[in-house]
């Protein structure tokens, strides 16, 4: 089991910065690719980065390329997400998730943190 939990969410004005962590408990944290994803009202979870278990493999959806930088530190066993020049429309409910592999697909993710809120202000 990996217990997973997710801090640094906030209001924010459009063009600011917000970084994200995602703390994780559990099994070995280093043998997991680790992801952000984001649901907004009204929509479905969507994928925003992943990087693998050894840092080796990173995805960014189109979205927030450029804007958004995901990293890990496998010694604190957290992953962050560097949110900048953050927009009205990234306004959601941040997740992290871990699985054996990375992937971009929310329902191949065996484990969820519960959610951190961003709230960009125009």
């Amino acid at each position: 089991q990996v217990q997973l939990v997710e801090s640094g969410g906030g209001l924010v004005q459009a063009g600011g910065s917000l970084r994200l962590s995602c703390a994780a408990t559990g099994r070995t944290f280093s043998t997991y690719a680790m992801a952000w994803f984001r649901q907004a009202p009204g929509k479905e979870r969507e994928f925003v980065a992943a990087k693998s278990w050894s840092g080796s493999i990173t995805s960014v959806a189109d979205s927030v390329k450029g804007r958004f930088a995901i990293s890990r530190d496998n010694a604190k066993n957290t992953v962050y997400l560097l949110m900048n020049s953050l927009k009205p429309e990234d306004t959601a409910v941040y997740y992290c998730a871990a699985r054996p592999q990375i992937a971009t697909i929310a329902d191949h993710y065996d484990y969820w943190g519960q959610g951190t809120r961003v709230t960009v202000s125009s």
